[in-house]
This record gives C-alpha cells, sequence and structure tokens, in this order.
C-alpha cells in the first residue's frame, strides 16, 4: 500500500548512518540508523528521527543542550538511559524527557542482544550548543566553522 502525504511509512526513508561526531567518539555510535521523520513530512519547528540502536552501541555521548528540549519513546527493544542520577532500562512503550535548561547530561546506550528502535523527537534551535560531561568534546552548533572542538577549543 502506498501512503500519500501527510502519512509516511518510515521503512520507505533511506536511513541516515553516519555522524558528524570525531573520532573517537564516531565508532561507538556506528552503525546506527536514523530515519528523519520530520524532514521527511516537510517539519521544520521540530525534529523526529526513528532511530535503530544496535547491540553494544550509543545514542551519542552524554550530553544536555543549550537551547532544545528533547523526547526519546522507545517502541522496540531495550536501552539503558544514563544521567547524572545513574542507569535506567527503558522497554517498548517507555519513554523519557529532557527540559531546556537542565545540564544533566543523558544518552541511551543497548547493552542487550537485539537492536532496540525508539524516536527522538526535539525543536530545533539554530543558537543550540550541546555539552558533554563525560569526554573531551564540545559542540558549537550546526552554523559553526567547526561544530565539534575538545573542551578548551583545540580541533580534532
Amino acid at each position: 500500500m502506498s501512503l500519500k502525504r501527510p502519512a509516511l511509512d518510515p521503512g520507505s526513508l533511506e536511513p541516515r548512518t553516519g555522524s558528524g561526531y570525531p573520532e573517537p567518539y564516531r565508532s561507538r555510535v556506528l552503525p546506527r540508523e536514523k530515519r528523519q521523520l520530520g524532514d521527511a513530512l516537510g517539519l521544520t519547528k521540530i525534529g523526529i528521527n526513528q532511530t535503530t540502536l544496535p547491540p553494544g552501541k550509543e545514542s551519542s555521548m552524554r550530553h544536555w543542550h543549550t537551547h532544545e528540549e528533547e523526547f526519546i519513546y522507545v517502541l522496540s527493544g531495550e536501552v539503558v538511559l544514563c544521567t547524572d542520577a545513574g542507569e535506567q532500562t527503558l522497554t517498548a512503550g517507555m519513554c523519557a524527557g529532557f527540559p531546556l535548561g537542565t545540564s544533566d547530561g543523558h544518552q541511551l546506550v543497548n547493552r542487550s542482544s537485539a537492536p532496540a528502535v525508539y524516536l527522538e523527537v526535539s525543536n530545533r534551535d539554530a543558537a543550540d550548543r550541546a555539552f558533554y560531561p563525560d569526554v573531551d568534546l564540545q559542540f558549537h552548533g550546526v552554523k559553526a566553522a567547526v561544530m565539534f572542538t575538545r573542551k578548551d577549543g583545540s580541533r580534532f
């Protein structure tokens, strides 16, 4: 069955398999797959990705945003949510939210033996930066001349 907009079958989208992270962080998240649902539907204020995270991989480095809120909803499998409060296992039907102005870094890790699939939802703000409390990494924004540097500002 072929769907017409505004409907969409996420499986019809080519997954994005890359990462903007420099090494040694890139290999910690790849080969994850992100299907950019928001972009495909023409949404410009919010970003929505359907992400498949293989066993043993991380969604990102543990981070927090300066101008974005994030919401995660697990569709299948299980992931471990890592925050300042510790670790919690999330399974299908569970969710987590990260409000603006909260400097509690977060990440998902797949420690199971099966892929996990979840939705990532966030607002899109060009002024957004991200901080990584556990690793020597800083995100300067999508429009920055150099998006990622070490915390001292030096390049990778």
